[in-house]
This record gives structure tokens, C-alpha cells and sequence, in this order.
């Protein structure tokens, strides 16, 4: 009996001397960081997420095998201000990449708009720490500033070492024979205004030609001068987009100009296989940005028809598919135990993104909204999932709220880094948390912006475990009640298009997450039960008395 017990003894000394020594080991090596970042990919379009008609087979892989985020929260429902947050894991108004304006993503690459030079981004503080850094995909950042060779706000201006994707984000206009998507509305204004021209000059010149208007040639000519000189000034730009927009890039260099986007997904999947093999002997950080599954869907002959929810449903599938090829090389180059995996979405699915009775946008679960809506969970709630064997705890769930900000302190300590001391920085390390070494999320506060304009808060009340959420501004449906801004492209975030909400609409989204019921002052779970006249009014079978009442009296301290 007593060697067993000394036998058992050095087993589960032995047991927790590993288990301790090797999580210790693991987590002061520098893993390499692979993170995959979707563009409007709704949360409720995988798998792991409820999502039982299309198939996403490796990323609900990377969930089983990994630890899943069910309040993981975007800092802004578009692409450009969520992405420069992601980046530098603030809010996009500290970095001035929230919009004040109608435009609230970058348009051009030809724009001088991008993340400032003063921003640091995980990318730069890992670089310094002597990791390879290389983003594949989507930047959506801007490119110059003042020359077209300048470079400001490119990738490698920004800690990436090596980039090869798209400067700019996938557009309608990017492929042939479908309907224009930048700046539809002007374009149809420019277009009238044109013709109104042409109408003019060959009604002043039939005119002239008859007899009827007594008019120089010379006015003619200067008409047709100015009208021709307003066409090409906007026909230039708007006419041209795919050449302008759609364009891949290496580093500095342009590759496709216009993008052949029937091999831009292969060409992406093999750029980001061959990074991982180029530094397999790491520590490297991979950042790729996916262009699924933004319209206009383009999607390679094997995977179309294959789902069940369209063109749509097939690119979903085909990103699924490259995720799990990237995850294969890691397996390949025996690097999966040592790379802490990342896979999320830049926000919620584009409901208003139709092609006739087609839906080409995503689905965002129970929740309310979608991408460009600064406040409704729809807009700003995205699956977020973390890999990494042996160090994180496989098949966790996690239900306290995180934000896509979190992944630049989360790195940056993995790495070895410091955060910088000169600035706030938003974020919050996720690693105790997903460790369960700690079991509450560090965010108090979330603030929800549409542009540069405070739409909504989220409180999270800890000692409850309560999320409390505050609408000031909501948009204004279109048609009324169909959950979306249809006709509109995305929903607005100030002027006629939103209500102002005082008081605001307050939801718990610990038991209500659809935000269908709104909270009101009588609502017995909004708070305790607030005094009333009949509280405050004085009932003589409550009165202390030191005799019988109404007879009280009494002097006992002078007694004694």
C-alpha cells in the first residue's frame, strides 16, 4: 500500500510538473500566427455557427479542435474602418478611418485616404520581433498619399514584409456584364445630366440648321465643348473602374490590371501555401484576407451548383475549401501544433445585396441588421474561432464579449512584444481567457459607431453576467419592418435615414440576443422595482414605537 501510494504520488507530480512545464514551454516560444479573415461573411453562414445547408467542413474543424467566441463583436459594420481597427486594434475613430460622410469605405486606389503612417500595426510589432510577415487578399487601406509611387499606406509601409493581393476590395465592377456598384446613385445623376447636354446641343443645332433659333456656331461648339469635357471628367473615372480598381499586386508591383478574377482565387491559395513553406522554420505571421465572400461572388466551374443557397452558398464553400487547403500545408510542414490559428469576418453578412429574388449576401443568424448598420447585432456580431493544439482547450465555447481590437494585444504577447505606451489601444489579450485561466472578459464597455456617429453601448454588468445594450440611433428600415435598407445599398448613418432614440432603446441581450423586445421603465428585468408614492407614504402598523401606538413616548436612556 505504501509504495502504491508513493507510485501515485510521482504520477501525478510528474503529471502536473508536464502539463504545467509544457503549456510554460509552449507559450514562451513564439508560435507561428495564421489568422483568416472573411469579407462579409455573415455569423450564421457556417457550420459551427447552426448552419445545416452549407457545408463548411474545415472551419468547423478549426472550431471542434479549437476554442469558439459567441459574442465576438466587430468595431464597425464595413469593411475599411473594421479592417484599420482589426489592424491596430483601436477604434477606427481614434485612427481617423470612421467617416463623417456618406463614403464610409475607401472607393479609389487613385484616393489619398488610407491608415495614417503613425499607426502601429500588430504587423510592425511582430516584424520587430523578428517574425516574417506576409498578407495575401484584401487590404482596403489605401495605397498613396501624394505621387503614385509613394506607397504610404501600403502593406509593406505598414509591417508586412511581404504582400500579394488585392490594394483595393472585389466590386460588381470587377466582373464583366455585371450591374455597377460604386456610386450607383451619382453615376445615374452624371448619366442624366449628360444626356441633358447632348439633348441641348442637338436641339440647339437642329434649331440652327432650320431656322428657328437664331444662334452662333461658336455658342454651339462651346456648348458641345464643355459637355464633352464634363463626360470624359467622370466617364474617365467611372467608366474605367475594373481597370482602375480591380487590380492584384506584389509587393509593390502590379501584376493584373484589370484582375482575371477566374484564377485570382487559385492564385491566392497558392501564394499563401507557398509563404507558409518559404517560412516553415518561422516564426512567421500569415494574415490572409479573404475576397470571399464580397459581391460580386465570382466563384471558380467546380463549385458552382454545388450548394444549396446559390451563388452565394458556392463561395461560401469555395472559401471553406481554401481555408482547409492552407490547414493542410501547416500539416504538411509538421507545423500545426505550433501555430495559433485565427479565423473570423470583418462584420456581418449584406442583406440588401440581391440580383432580382437572388440573395447574394449573407445571413446573420438571429440577429437583427446586417453589414453597414452601426448598432443591430447582425451588423457587428461575426464568428470568431482560435486553434492552437495543446495550449488552447479544444472543443470550448466561450460566451463573453470580444472584439476583432483583441487580436492585436493577443499577438503582440504571444510574440514577445510590447503594446505601444503612446496611445490607448482598445483591445484586450484574449489568452487567459481562452485558456480559462481567467473566466470574464476584460471589456466593461463596447462602443458601436456607424461612421464617426455613436449609434449604440454595450455594458457588460460582470457581477450578473448580464449584457445590457443602448440603441441612441438606429436606421430606418426600408420598406418599413423588412429588417434592412432595401433600395438604399447599405443603411445610412445619420440624416433622414435613422431615428434618434430618447431615452434608448435598451435590450439584455443575455436573454433577449435577437433584440426583439426592447426594455421599458416598467419591465420587471430592466431593474429592481423603483419606489413609489405608496412606498414613500407612512403606514402606522410600520411605525417603531416604544409603547402602544398611538402612545409613543418613552425616555429609557434618562431612566437608566
Amino acid at each position: 500500500l505504501l509504495c502504491f501510494r508513493r507510485y501515485l504520488l510521482m504520477a501525478l507530480t510528474s503529471c502536473l510538473f508536464w502539463n504545467t512545464f509544457g503549456l510554460s514551454a509552449a507559450m514562451d516560444s513564439k508560435p507561428n500566427i495564421l489568422l483568416f479573415l472573411a469579407d462579409d461573411l455573415g455569423i450564421g453562414d457556417i457550420g459551427c455557427y447552426g448552419n445545416n445547408t452549407i457545408r463548411t467542413p474545415n472551419i468547423d474543424r478549426l472550431a471542434r479542435e479549437g476554442v469558439k467566441l459567441t459574442q465576438h463583436i466587430a468595431a464597425a459594420p464595413l469593411c475599411t474602418p473594421s479592417r484599420a481597427a482589426f489592424l491596430t486594434g483601436r477604434y477606427p475613430i481614434r485612427s481617423g478611418m470612421a467617416s463623417s460622410n456618406g463614403y464610409r469605405a475607401l472607393q479609389w486606389n487613385a484616393g489619398s485616404g488610407g491608415l495614417p503612417a503613425n499607426e502601429t500595426t500588430f504587423a510592425r510589432l511582430l516584424q520587430q520581433q523578428g517574425y516574417t510577415t506576409g498578407l495575401i487578399g484584401k487590404w482596403h487601406q489605401g495605397v498613396n498619399c501624394e505621387s503614385f509611387n509613394d506607397h504610404c499606406h501600403h502593406p509593406l509601409s505598414h509591417g508586412f514584409d511581404y504582400f500579394y493581393g488585392m490594394p483595393f476590395t472585389l466590386l460588381n465592377n470587377c466582373q464583366e456584364n455585371k450591374p455597377p456598384e460604386l456610386d450607383v446613385a451619382l453615376q445615374a445623376k452624371l448619366w442624366l445630366y449628360s444626356q441633358i447636354i447632348i439633348v441641348t446641343v442637338l436641339t440647339l443645332a437642329a434649331g440652327k440648321l432650320t431656322g428657328l433659333i437664331s444662334i452662333r456656331w461658336k455658342i454651339i461648339a462651346c456648348f458641345t465643348l464643355v459637355g464633352s469635357l464634363f463626360f470624359i471628367s467622370w466617364y474617365s473615372s467611372y467608366g474605367f473602374v475594373q481597370y482602375w480598381n480591380c487590380i492584384l499586386m506584389r509587393n509593390h508591383d502590379v501584376t493584373e490590371q484589370p484582375m482575371r478574377l477566374e484564377r485570382t482565387a487559385s492564385l491566392m491559395l497558392k501564394e499563401a501555401v507557398s509563404f507558409i513553406k518559404r517560412n516553415r522554420h518561422g516564426p512567421f505571421l500569415l494574415f490572409v484576407s479573404f475576397l470571399h465572400v464580397h459581391t460580386p461572388l465570382f466563384t471558380t466551374a467546380k463549385f458552382l451548383g454545388k450548394s444549396r443557397h446559390g451563388l452565394y452558398g458556392d463561395n461560401v464553400e469555395e472559401m471553406d475549401w481554401m481555408v482547409g487547403k492552407i490547414l493542410d500545408s501547416l500539416d504538411k510542414q509538421g507545423l500545426k501544433n505550433h501555430t495559433f490559428t485565427y479565423f473570423a469576418s470583418d462584420h456581418g453578412g449584406h442583406l440588401e445585396a440581391q440580383d432580382g429574388s437572388a440573395q447574394l449576401g449573407g445571413w446573420n443568424g438571429i440577429y437583427k441588421g446586417g453589414k453597414g448598420m452601426g448598432g443591430w447585432e447582425g451588423g457587428i456580431r461575426v464568428p470568431g474561432i482560435f486553434r492552437w493544439p495543446g495550449v488552447l482547450p479544444a472543443g470550448t465555447v466561450i460566451d463573453e464579449p470580444t472584439s476583432l481590437m483583441d487580436i492585436y494585444p493577443t499577438v503582440v504577447h504571444l510574440a514577445g512584444g510590447i503594446l505601444p505606451q503612446d496611445r490607448v489601444i482598445d483591445g484586450r489579450n484574449l489568452v487567459p481567457l481562452l485558456q480559462g485561466r481567467a473566466q470574464k472578459s476584460e471589456h466593461e464597455f463596447l462602443f458601436h459607431y456607424c461612421g464617426s456617429y455613436l449609434h449604440a453601448v454595450r455594458w457588460h454588468q460582470k457581477d450578473r453576467g448580464a449584457i445590457w445594450k443602448a440603441h441612441y440611433v438606429t436606421p430606418v428600415f426600408h420598406p418599413p419592418g423588412a429588417g434592412a435598407c432595401y433600395g438604399k445599398g447599405i443603411c445610412p448613418c445619420f440624416g433622414e435615414g435613422v431615428t434618434h432614440h430618447d431615452p434608448p432603446l435598451l435590450f439584455d441581450l443575455s436573454q433577449d440576443p435577437s433584440e426583439a423586445k426592447p426594455l421599458s421603465a416598467d419591465t420587471e428585468t430592466l431593474s429592481h422595482r423603483q419606489a413609489s408614492v405608496y412606498d414613500i407614504m407612512g403606514k402606522p402598523w410600520l411605525q417603531p414605537c416604544c409603547g402602544t401606538f398611538p402612545f409613543c413616548w418613552c425616555d429609557k436612556e434618562g431612566d437608566s
